[in-house]
C-alpha cells in the first residue's frame, strides 16, 4: 500500500525536519522519512494540525519516538504557517505542542525568516554525576518541557565518549549538552535522545542559558548567544521567573510529493 502526500523540508540552525500537514506518522514511516540514504533525510518529522485555539505541532524523532517539544522545529512550523498566511508576521501567535502552548513571532517573509518563541519557564532537577576515566563530570539537569543534562567545561572528547551513554542514562532519555564559554557567549555540542549528534537543539540552547544564569555564568535579562555547530541562537532568561525567549532562523529547503511505502505486517 502506498501513501502519497506533499511535504516540505525546513531547517533551523541546521536542525532539519520533514513538515507534513495532518496526523503524525507511525514509527516505521517516520524512520523511513528521516533516513538520509533512502528517504527525505531529517532529524525528525513535524506534523502540523489544529488545536482548539489555533495551530498545533507534534514532533516525531528520527527513531520514531515522540519528544515533548522541539524549539528549532517550532520555528520551522511558524515559518511554514506564515508562508501560507495562517499567521501574520509581526504578531504573536500561539502554537500548541505536547509541552504546552508556545507563542511565536515571525519576522520577515518567504523561505527564510526569523522567529522568536516564548519557550516557557525553565525548571531544574538533581544533578547527574558521570565518571569519565580519571575524573567525574557533573551534568546540570533542566527541563524546557523536555529534559536536558548540561555540562560546562566539556568539549569534543567528552562528547564523543559520553554523549550516547548520558542520553540513555535516565528513563525516557535526556538530551545532553556539553558546553564551553562564559558570560554572553557559549559553544555547545548536542546529543539528542532519539536522534544522536545534531547540528542544533533549540530547547537545549535554552536549557544551557537557563543553567548558566542560575549558576552565575551568564546575566539574566540580556541576550546570550549560544553557538551550536549549525549556527547561533539568541536566548534571554528572565530574572526571578526563569522564563526563556529564543530567537533564531527558519528556512525552507525544498518541497515535494512523497511516495512512501507503508510497512507490511
Amino acid at each position: 500500500m502506498t501513501a502519497l502526500s506533499t511535504f516540505e523540508k525546513w531547517e533551523g540552525t541546521g536542525n532539519d525536519f520533514v513538515l507534513i500537514e495532518g496526523s503524525p506518522p507511525g514509527v516505521e514511516l517516520a524512520r523511513a522519512l528521516c533516513d538520509r540514504r533512502r528517504g527525505v533525510g531529517a532529524d525528525g518529522v513535524l506534523a502540523i494540525g489544529s488545536a482548539a485555539d489555533g495551530p498545533s505541532m507534534v514532533v516525531t524523532n528520527a527513531d520514531g519516538s515522540r519528544p515533548e517539544m522541539c524549539g528549532n522545529g517550532l520555528r520551522c512550523v511558524a515559518g511554514w504557517l506564515a508562508a501560507r498566511g495562517r499567521l501574520s508576521a509581526g504578531e504573536w501567535t500561539t502554537i500548541a505542542t505536547d509541552a504546552g502552548p508556545r507563542p511565536v513571532l515571525v519576522t520577515g517573509a518567504g523561505d527564510d525568516v526569523t522567529v522568536a518563541i516564548r519557550m516557557g519557564r525553565a525548571t531544574f532537577q538533581d544533578d547527574l554525576v558521570v565518571p569519565l576515566r580519571d575524573r567525574v563530570l557533573t551534568f546540570r539537569r533542566a527541563s524546557m518541557g523536555n529534559p536536558h543534562a548540561v555540562c560546562f567545561g566539556a568539549g569534543r572528547d567528552e562528547f564523543d565518549a559520553l554523549g550516547d551513554s548520558v542520553a540513555t542514562s535516565i528513563a525516557g532519555g535526556v538530551n545532553a549538552e556539553l558546553v564551553r564559554g562564559e558570560g554572553k557567549r557559549f559553544e555547545v555540542l548536542v546529543w539528542e535522545r532519539g536522534v544522536g549528534p545534531t547540528l542544533a537543539c533549540g530547547t537545549g540552547a535554552c536549557a544551557v542559558a537557563a543553567v548558566a544564569c542560575r549558576d552565575g555564568r551568564a546575566p539574566f535579562d540580556e541576550a546570550i548567544v549560544v553557538e551550536l555547530p549549525g549556527g547561533p541562537l539568541e536566548i534571554v532568561v528572565a530574572s526571578g521567573t526563569f522564563d526563556v525567549t529564543m530567537r533564531g532562523p527558519a528556512r525552507r529547503v525544498f518541497a515535494g510529493r512523497l511516495a512512501a511505502r507503508e510497512p507490511t505486517a
